[in-house]
C-alpha cells in the first residue's frame, strides 16, 4: 500500500510523469500491453502505476491468473518477465481521469498507436472504456476484445479498475481479465505452434 502524501506532495505530483513498464533486452515478447488512462496524484508521486489505495488493478491482475502472486505497484517491473506491460493513454498527471479533455483522450491514442508500432504487443489492453471511445472515434464500444486492430495487435478494452468504478465488482473485473488473459494464452500457444 502507497504511504500518505501531504497535499502538497500530492500537489506537486501534478508535475510529473511516469515512465513506461516495457521490456527490456532478454525479457519475454510482449504479450499484453496495459493502457491506463492517466496517471492519478499517488501514482505520480510513488511513480508506480496504478499507486492509488483502493485502485483493484493489482487485485484483479492476479485474481485473472496473469501473475503468481499479488504483486504491490512498486513491484511493477517485475511483470516485464510475464510478458506484460504498462502504459498511459495521457502522460499529464491529474486528480481524475475526467479532467482530461476529448483532444488529450485523441492525442494519446495517436500516441498508442506509435507505442504499439514500436513494441508490437500481442494485446493492447485498454482500461477504461470512456476514454477508449474518445481516443479511437468508436462512440460505441463496449468492454471486451474490438474488432479494430492496430497492425497485428488485438486491442481489447478492460473496465476501469478505479475503486470509484462501482459499476464493476472485483470479481466481475477479474473474469473480463481473464478472457483477455486466455485470449492470450492460445494467441501465444498457436504462435509457438507455428515456430
Amino acid at each position: 500500500m502507497a504511504s500518505r502524501f501531504s497535499a502538497a506532495e500530492l500537489a506537486a505530483a501534478r508535475d510529473r510523469t511516469i515512465d513506461d513498464v516495457l521490456p527490456a533486452p532478454g525479457d519475454p515478447p510482449l504479450r499484453v500491453l496495459f493502457c491506463g488512462i492517466n496517471p492519478g496524484l499517488v501514482s505520480a508521486a510513488t511513480g508506480h502505476h496504478f499507486a492509488r489505495p483502493g485502485n483493484r488493478f493489482w487485485p484483479v491482475l492476479h485474481d485473472a491468473g496473469f501473475t503468481p502472486r499479488l504483486l504491490r505497484p512498486a513491484e511493477q517491473d517485475e511483470l516485464r518477465g510475464l510478458g506484460l506491460g504498462i502504459t498511459n493513454m495521457v502522460a499529464r498527471t491529474t486528480a481524475r481521469a475526467d479532467e482530461l479533455s476529448d483532444d488529450e483522450l485523441r492525442a494519446g491514442g495517436e500516441r498508442l498507436r506509435e507505442l504499439v508500432a514500436a513494441e508490437r504487443p500481442r494485446w493492447l489492453a485498454v482500461v477504461g472504456v470512456t476514454a477508449y471511445r474518445v481516443a479511437f472515434a468508436a462512440p460505441r464500444a463496449a468492454v471486451g476484445p474490438q474488432e479494430r486492430t492496430l497492425g497485428d495487435t488485438g486491442i481489447w478494452v478492460l473496465p476501469n479498475p478505479s475503486g470509484l468504478n462501482a459499476h464493476w465488482s472485483r470479481a466481475a473485473m477479474a473474469e473480463e481479465f481473464a478472457r483477455l488473459r486466455e485470449a492470450a494464452e492460445a494467441a501465444q500457444a498457436s504462435g509457438d505452434a507455428q515456430a
